[in-house]
């Protein structure tokens, strides 16, 4: 049996004494975003609508960079896994010459269309005249956002996530301290709202990055594991790193770019149903980061077994993974539910809000089982070689499936039409990811 065998309990230790330092981090990302919406939200329910909006076009960009970074972590681990520790400061030069570029011309391609975009969205009057300053703060951040997570991944791949989650809640102190004093232009400074939010988020995400720069040049063996060599060109592993980072980063600008569509949609129903959407939305994002950590710790140990051609580790390692954030995603779901009507009153007391809110995180708690088994699916298949079948498995479900389901269901349900669409794409994206890793890993070569 699945519990009783050796192997399994080892691969279970394994994975969870990496994964809850990542899950640390990533919770720590989200608490980033939800700090901003309690004070935001506290202060002003039409600006928590603004910052919504402002931060939905961001968040395709700031997702699809991350997984465009995600080649960092695999290629740590299949180096490592291989035995091949001093060239992995290679991949951390790449990874970070990729974040530079791909955050820059994020940057100025978001400021450009980002404001104009939101004008032509068909929302609710007032609301994209609101969203676009913040907007442009949040892009301004992008570079050294993209910068500080290659340096995570990197450090993850190596099984040191500890600095790279105590670097996320000292920013997440930044973060908290600053929309103290500028949401409620507490200084005289001329600015509130979600527009001094967005600059509290550009200053926080810039301190992350300069805390992991520095950490990872002050290590003991940086020398040894080349992280100040110029990298030796090597042509195959520059591709299978952007072969990685173009794969994950479609498929996150996919799911990512589905759940703003969502929000536009709510934006057309009023503001009201934006910000009860923006609520529901940022309380499974925190539950989600659970998952995620576990699916970055899935892909460092199956990357490692994948380098070492160890066909029964990758299928032991993503399979545990799999059955792990099934339980603790089980257990999230049992909590959230009863306490929905609490979690609501959190962001904003409004009656009219709440009476939207409250069941429509009470509906989430039924996607979040399915959402976690398709994100660490996902990411066992790219540690174990499969690039570009979760990439379109994600769009059949989130964009072929959840779009229009979601703005069918939308116009006739409201927020809960918006989230069965999730309900209904997440079931179908964690069956077919599920059934993808199983046939990857059985036809991988044997040691």
């Amino acid at each position: 049996m699945f519990a009783l065998s050796p192997d399994n309990r080892i691969a279970v230790r394994a994975l969870l004494t990496l994964a809850w330092p990542v899950v640390m981090a990533r919770i720590g990302i989200m608490v980033m975003g939800l700090t901003d919406a309690l004070v935001v939200g506290n202060y002003s329910g039409t600006e928590l609508a603004f910052h919504a909006l402002a931060w939905a076009p961001t968040s395709i960009v700031v997702t699809t960079g991350v997984g465009l970074m995600l080649g960092v972590q695999v290629m740590t681990a299949r180096l490592l896994g291989e035995g091949r520790r001093a060239e992995v400061g290679s991949v951390l030069r790449r990874g970070t010459a990729y974040a530079l570029q791909i955050g820059v011309v994020s940057m100025i391609g978001m400021i450009l269309i980002g404001p104009w975009g939101l004008h032509h969205m068909g929302l609710a009057p007032g609301l994209a005249e609101g969203a676009s300053p913040a907007l442009i703060v949040f892009s301004l951040s992008m570079p050294a956002y993209l910068i500080s997570v290659a340096g995570q991944f990197f450090l993850e791949a190596m099984g040191r996530p500890k600095p790279g989650m105590w670097a996320m809640w000292i920013a997440n102190g930044v973060n908290l301290a600053l929309n103290l004093l500028l949401v409620p232009d507490v200084l005289g400074l001329g600015v509130d709202g979600a527009f001094a939010s967005a600059w509290a988020t550009f200053f926080a995400r810039a301190a992350l990055a300069v805390f992991l720069v520095i950490y990872i040049l002050r290590l003991p063996e940086a020398r040894a594991l080349g992280v100040f060599n110029k990298p030796v060109r090597d042509r195959p592993a520059e591709r299978e790193q952007r072969k990685v980072g173009y794969g994950a980063g479609s498929s996150y600008f996919i799911e990512v770019g589905a759940f703003a569509a969502m929000t536009f949609i709510a934006g057309q129903l009023g503001a009201v149903e934006t910000t009860a959407w923006t609520i529901v939305l940022n309380i499974s994002a925190i539950v989600f980061m659970v998952p995620l950590g576990m699916a970055s710790a899935t892909a460092v140990l199956v990357g490692r077994a994948y380098g070492a051609r160890d066909r029964a580790g990758v299928m032991r390692a993503g399979v545990v993974s799999i059955v792990t954030a099934t339980v603790l995603a089980t257990l999230i779901a049992l909590f959230i539910w009863p306490t929905a009507p609490w979690l609501a009153a959190a962001y904003n007391r409004d009656a009219a809000l709440l009476a939207v809110a409250t069941p429509a995180i009470v509906l989430s708690t039924l996607f979040f089982v399915a959402d976690a088994i398709q994100v660490v699916a996902a990411q066992a298949n790219r540690a174990a070689g499969d690039v570009w079948w979760p990439t379109i498995l994600h769009f059949v479900a989130y964009s072929a499936i959840m779009m229009p389901l979601g703005w069918w269901l939308a116009h006739r349900m409201g927020v809960d039409g918006l989230v069965w669409a999730v309900i209904v794409a997440s079931l179908i994206s964690g069956t077919l990811l599920t059934a993808r890793f199983l046939r990857v890993a059985r036809r991988l070569p044997a040691q």
